[in-house]
């Protein structure tokens, strides 16, 4: 078997550049690019192309593959700056992180020093899109350890097929029996838990076996022979271009989408196959492109880390601070590349022998897996009783989850689970109806029902809004149709039930086009939102019932379990927490839900704004408490406390008990 020419290939290179510079302006919110994390794909393929190639020259050569000599070389290229990213980042976050934040990443860091933390990432169901993931500083390393345990199991797989001896155009088959059917399971799983098809390394399989198949000489020798190859090029990089323009984290990656970005990464290679000055290997191979690309993987290494903590420390960062935090990536790349990631891959004593550069491997391994153990440790010992409170204030389930987590239903159901809190011969039935804004709401209520001998029902479903409104969910990464099933039947159910009241609350701003939460694609304009109001609360009168529609609650600038429990670590006061109320409250969505409900007979808007905010300011503490566990989910302890004024202000003098 033989494979392409082993020369360098400036294009490459120029790719290189590309692929990190549409990461880093995507996590660095530098530029119009929604697409520009699918630079990572365009890095799978590289590696792919590259890898193959290499191991299908040895074994033309040799008939085998030298596996120890080859990780030897893995190892030297990428283990010193990981290892120096990761510990570098694990002291930046012990200043910045709180001790809680602390245990949780430095197990991310052992993870990302064991080559597996997109194993980890699925386990604790991280999606990379979530806003929370802002926070997590080793996030990046899941594509690392994707590749790192494709360069585990690669080799194998090439030898086991050379053994057989199929010729290369056998081992293109092959290769492409194994994309196709990594392809079809990624796409099927995107649809299903698209975080699997995101992480899992056999589900990214496909692409690396694109790159293999296009590295191949059957492939190479087409390519050079192509008159078009050139056209080929400038196709396949203004794909690439038009992914990073079109494709963004609302849409449902990887799947079909990813062959964009593959497909056209792989005419690229394909293109520069045949040496033209009119192809886009002329355009790659100018000095900035091929600057960028040798320093692309110390650049995708240090940009997370930097800018996350940079946001943590100035959440309002300005175009200007984010240029800075690029000057600052560019100077750790820099030199890193110099001083530790040049000299250790060009070693002549370590490339004297496997032995030294496996034992190297298992010397950096080692001391990353440690050096994170303790981080969490030594996290675990700095916890004090405040911030133990405060994590504690933010895990404390509300008193629907305490009876049953199913209580609030998951995002595939859509057969309504009823739960009952409060006296089991009540003298009323109320029912507590809408997603996890209405769940928070069920501790003071369940406080009310206890003291007037009141049964409270609820009907919750997650991320799913009352009104009858079209809606998208961010998870699923689709239309979701389960809200409009449960709906339909947790509505005829309470007909059913005949209660003597219903509160609906729902999180207004992930539904609705507003200004605190409007980053969200998807939303309904305000005419369709007040429209759906009203057919469903107008449907929920009809049953007889009192029906109250809470106003939605403001929205943090922060996580404040997070945000309060750094400022404690940094001695510093939980007003830097606080968010303006302007920033915090749409007042245009409140207007909307007013006037909706305004001519419907039998129900009533109530807004508790003033529990959480003052005339100007939505603290993150109240009387010692934590008002919010996240951005806009209402802390159980300060829940607790809501009980009287929220009778007040719903029931009024309906009711025997009194509170302070």
């Amino acid at each position: 078997m033989s494979a392409a020419a082993s020369t360098f290939r400036p294009d490459i290179e120029g790719l290189r550049a590309i692929a990190v510079g549409g990461v880093v302006a995507f996590h660095f919110g530098m530029s119009n690019l929604p697409g520009g994390f699918i630079g990572v794909d365009i890095f799978f393929v590289i590696s792919g192309f590259l890898i193959t190639r290499h191991l299908m020259q040895e074994i033309g050569r040799s008939g085998t593959v030298d596996l120890w000599r080859f990780y030897g070389r893995r190892a030297r290229r990428l283990l010193p700056a990981s290892l120096l990213v990761i510990v570098a980042t694990l002291i930046a976050g012990y200043f910045i992180l709180a001790p809680p934040e602390q245990q949780l990443y430095a197990k991310g860091a052992l993870f990302a020093s064991s080559y597996v933390i997109n194993l980890w990432l699925l386990r604790w169901s991280f999606d990379y899109f979530a806003a929370d993931t802002a926070n997590n500083p080793f996030l990046h390393f899941w594509s690392l350890s994707v590749e790192e345990q494709f360069y585990l199991l690669w080799p194998a797989f090439l030898l086991l097929v050379a053994r057989f001896r199929p010729g290369e155009r056998g081992v293109a088959v092959l290769l492409g029996v194994a994309a196709v059917a990594s392809f079809a399971a990624c796409a099927w799983m995107t649809t299903v838990s698209q975080p699997w098809a995101f992480y899992f390394s056999p589900l990214r399989a496909w692409e690396f076996a694109v790159g293999g198949l296009v590295s191949l000489t059957v492939a190479d020798r087409w390519a050079s022979g192509f008159r078009f190859a050139p056209v080929m090029g400038w196709a396949g990089l203004a794909l690439i271009g038009a992914t990073y323009l079109i494709v963004s984290e609302a849409d449902p990656f990887p799947g079909f989408l990813a062959l964009l970005p593959v497909i056209g990464t792989a005419m690229l290679l394909l293109s520069g196959a045949r040496q033209s000055a009119v192809g886009p290997a002329a355009l790659l191979s100018l000095a900035p492109f091929q600057w960028t690309g040798k320093l692309s993987y110390s650049l995708y290494l240090w940009h997370w880390p930097v800018i996350v903590y940079a946001t943590i420390l100035w959440p309002d960062l300005t175009l200007g601070g984010r240029l800075a935090c690029l000057l600052v990536t560019v100077g750790l790349s820099v030199l890193s590349y110099r001083f530790v990631e040049n000299p250790v891959r060009l070693s002549g004593w370590l490339s004297a022998g496997s032995a030294r550069s496996l034992g190297l491997a298992a010397l950096l391994t080692s001391l990353g897996v440690t050096l994170s153990y303790g981080a969490a440790q030594l996290a675990a010992r700095s916890v004090d009783p405040d911030q133990r409170l405060i994590a504690e204030s933010a895990a404390r389930s509300s008193s629907a989850r305490q009876i049953d987590t199913a209580c609030v239903a998951s995002l595939e159901q859509t057969e309504p689970r009823s739960c009952s809190l409060g006296a089991l011969q009540p003298r009323k039935t109320i029912v507590l109806f809408g997603d996890s804004h209405a769940d928070h709401w069920s501790t003071p209520l369940a406080k009310i029902a206890e003291a007037n001998n009141w049964r409270v029902v609820t009907y919750l479903k997650s991320s799913c809004s009352v009104a009858a409104v079209p809606t998208w969910n961010v998870r699923l990464m689709r239309a979701y149709e389960e809200c409009d099933a449960w709906r339909k039947s947790a509505m005829k159910e309470i007909a059913d039930l005949k209660p003597d009241a219903v509160i609906v609350a729902q999180f207004s701003y992930s539904y609705v086009e507003n200004d605190v939460n409007g980053d969200l694609d998807h939303l309904v304009t305000r005419d369709v939102w007040a429209n759906g109001l009203r057919t469903s609360l107008a449907a929920l009168s009809e049953t007889g019932a009192e029906v109250v529609l809470l106003r939605d609650v403001p929205v943090h600038k922060s996580y404040l379990d997070r945000c309060v429990a750094r400022s404690l670590w940094q001695g510093r006061s939980a007003a830097v927490c606080d968010t303006p109320r302007n920033q915090a409250i749409d007042e245009r969505v409140s207007e909307t839900e007013q006037a909706a409900t305004s001519r419907l007979p039998g129900v009533r808007y109530v807004d508790l704004t003033e529990l959480f905010c003052n005339e100007t300011t939505c603290p993150a503490m109240i009387g010692g408490k934590l008002t919010f566990r996240d951005r806009h989910h209402i802390a159980t302890p300060y829940a607790a406390t809501l009980a009287g004024s929220m009778q007040r202000a719903i029931f009024g003098n309906q009711v025997a008990a009194r509170w302070p």
